[in-house]
């Protein structure tokens, strides 16, 4: 089977939730004897760092990419609001972007043409035009729905009205182009559900990030160590950690003042690098995410807003780390409260969870041990490969 995959950023290398739910993807197939090429957007936020790319990867997939500025614009972005359009799909409209598609279309046959994300959707109509390729979409989240929880938390008056424009503008092109393709691909089940209530006609199935089996890094474990590692430029996480610095962080050292937080993540914002937080660690980027994660102790993730899935959570856990976060954040994951994650909605509901993990080194153990079981058994990136591939098969068929 011959696939051809479009990123709305470069999957590899991976370096935060969305790209490696793509290479996932591009990897997974790539073992199931499949061929793959991707055709990628790069931009000033997530440029190409061909240097970091292996020889292998580039060699195996035709690895291309196509810059396109998605810097904000005052006057398109007034423009987008003027007619009712979602500025976060505009700007993926690319002349560069349609000519290299159309030349790969032109010169290669494939059978499914795999769309990463609703931004691309654009070029859906490019594609029926010259592939009889089924088109597939795979859904990280319901995006608008992201933009809606992070514009009800906002403070500052004119852009929380902002932030909702941009919500309802893009949910109102979610909903009305999800029907432009021939099957969606969704990571959990909830957003599977919401497509499926809101006028998806179209086959939906949901299949979540898959890892690969991997070892527990040989690393000393820091006691009472607690720590947050995520893509500082998505705003939930933004948003989370400032909720954790703000309301529940305090609780924690008043009452824990040996306990020691670590925030990790690339591209963190300056006001917590320059920042003194009393008992915490403010680190930034790390040279290797799974040794920082093997060396602590309790994984925070108080996220508030966001859809999909969280992928460092599933990492978290598939080594044995004990994970306290939201329902938000549980989402997507196939857990049960008390027995392989420890789940917090509030400041004070989460400062007890963390306590209860810093006094009870049976309880991590144990929460721990369930949660490395139930990623072995439901998040193995083979087996969810086959399912995908299943459904490749299914679209094919019809």
């Amino acid at each position: 089977m011959k696939i051809l995959q479009l990123c709305n950023k470069p999957p590899y290398p991976p370096v935060d939730g969305g790209t490696m739910a793509m290479n996932s993807i591009t990897r997974g197939l790539l073992s199931q004897g499949c061929e793959v090429r991707v055709l990628s957007v790069k931009t000033d936020k997530h440029p190409v760092n061909t240097h970091r790319m292996t020889d292998e990867y580039l060699h195996n997939t035709s690895f291309e990419a196509v810059y396109i500025d998605l810097g904000v614009k005052l006057l398109p972005a007034a423009f987008a609001m003027l007619c009712g359009e979602s500025y976060h799909v505009k700007r993926y409209i690319s002349p560069d972007f349609a000519a290299k598609l159309r030349d790969i279309l032109e010169h290669e046959q494939f059978d499914i043409v795999h769309v990463e994300s609703i931004f691309l959707t654009p070029y859906v109509p490019l594609i029926r035009k010259l592939t009889n390729a089924r088109v597939l979409l795979r859904a990280h989240n319901v995006e608008h729905l992201i933009w809606k929880r992070v514009a009800q938390s906002c403070h500052n008056v004119f852009k929380r009205w902002y932030l909702k424009h941009l919500s309802l503008t893009l949910r109102a092109y979610e909903l009305e182009h999800i029907n432009n393709y021939d099957g969606v691909i969704c990571i959990t089940e909830n957003d599977a559900d919401y497509f499926r209530q809101n006028g998806c006609r179209k086959p939906v199935i949901s299949i979540p990030f898959g890892i690969e089996p991997d070892e527990t890094p040989s690393v000393a474990v820091e006691p009472n160590s607690l720590f947050h590692i995520g893509a500082m430029d998505w705003l939930p996480n933004q948003e989370s950690i400032q909720w954790l610095l703000d309301e529940i962080w305090p609780v924690v050292h008043r009452e824990v003042p040996q306990a020691k937080l670590y925030l990790a993540g690339r591209k963190m914002p300056e006001r917590w690098m320059k920042g003194s937080f009393d008992g915490v660690s403010v680190i930034g980027e790390v040279p290797d995410a799974m040794y920082f994660i093997g060396s602590k102790k309790i994984n925070v993730v108080p996220l508030l807003s966001g859809s999909g899935i969280r992928i460092k959570i599933i990492e978290a856990m598939s080594i044995g780390k004990v994970v306290v976060t939201t329902t938000v954040g549980a989402q997507g994951i196939n857990y049960t409260d008390g027995v392989n994650i420890l789940i917090a909605n509030t400041p004070e509901e989460f400062a007890q969870q963390i306590k209860r993990c810093l006094d009870d080194e049976e309880l991590c153990a144990s929460i721990g041990q369930a949660a490395s079981r139930l990623i072995a058994e439901q998040y193995n990136e083979e087996m969810l490969t086959k399912k995908l591939l299943d459904f490749y098969n299914n679209q094919l068929s019809v």
